[in-house]
């Protein structure tokens, strides 16, 4: 049927036009510190049977196959590429960037736990190790204080957090990061502020010391980039745009045959 072809085809553009959303949210987030490009997924919508797979024919024999027309397709679902990103030097004590799987655990004031790929950390009023970000400062999670008379912060890979003092040359051992890691990260609600929370999906969150068990190593004075690749962003860009064109011709060549289907009475 004609205007069935108009509903098929518009599935097609509605799902397209979702495609298109997160191709230009990886595109705008070129230059996010510790972003994950997402990919958009399609199904199939179900499906009419005009005539089922191994009907019996006339003569008592079963047909190798049947007729079935499609009505269209949908967005099944957004998944994120939690590959490595590069990594850019900045040569700031308080950059972090992990090397391999592995989150850093913040923490609000309201004791609700996020997490996070961006290292961009700073210093609150308190000396506590907290987010660069001008929208919250939540504070890292096991807490670290840097003391004020420190004169050198270290971080090493596994995540001991040294000082040097005027007074005292030697490194001091002050605190221990932590990472977390979940079983399903694709299962992580994304909350903006390159912060992750978890749910049901997700599982519960394990946390280990940096470097065993699976769990990434950190580098100091360094951001982990986005992962978005813009030549492959691009790519995907025209090809949307030339699938969704197509669809919409499809949806003009069905318009054109109903015009056709109205004028026979006129022509008759």
């Amino acid at each position: 049927m004609t205007v069935q072809t108009l509903y098929t085809a518009a599935t097609g553009m509605e799902a397209l036009e979702t495609k298109l959303d997160v191709i230009a949210n990886n595109m705008a987030n070129i230059n996010t510190t510790g972003f994950k490009k997402d990919r958009a997924n399609f199904e199939d919508i179900f499906y009419r049977q005009y005539r089922l797979p191994g009907a019996e024919d006339g003569d008592g024999n079963r047909t190798s196959t049947g007729i079935e027309v499609g009505l269209g397709t949908r967005v099944s679902s957004t998944q994120s590429n939690y590959e490595q990103g590069a990594f850019e030097t900045t040569g700031n004590q308080l950059d972090l960037a992990i090397e391999g799987d592995g989150f850093f655990q913040v923490q609000n004031p309201n004791g609700d736990f996020y997490y996070t790929r961006a290292g961009n950390f700073g210093l609150n009023a308190q000396g506590e190790l907290v987010l660069g970000s001008a929208n919250n400062g939540y504070r890292i999670e096991p807490s670290v204080t840097i003391p004020p008379e420190a004169t050198d912060v270290v971080i090493t890979s596994d995540g001991q957090v040294q000082i040097r003092t005027q007074d005292s040359t030697n490194l001091q051992t002050i605190a221990q990061l932590r990472l977390a890691k979940f079983v399903n990260p694709d299962g992580l609600l994304k909350l903006g502020d390159n912060l992750y929370q978890k749910t049901d999906a997700s599982g519960d969150e394990t946390v280990d010391t940096p470097g065993v068990q699976g769990f990434g190593n950190l580098r100091q004075g360094f951001l982990e980039a986005s992962n978005v690749e813009p030549v492959t962003e691009l790519i995907d860009l025209i090809t949307t745009q030339r699938a969704f064109e197509l669809n919409s011709q499809v949806v003009q060549a069905g318009d054109q045959i109903m015009q056709i289907v109205a004028n026979l009475r006129r022509l008759g």
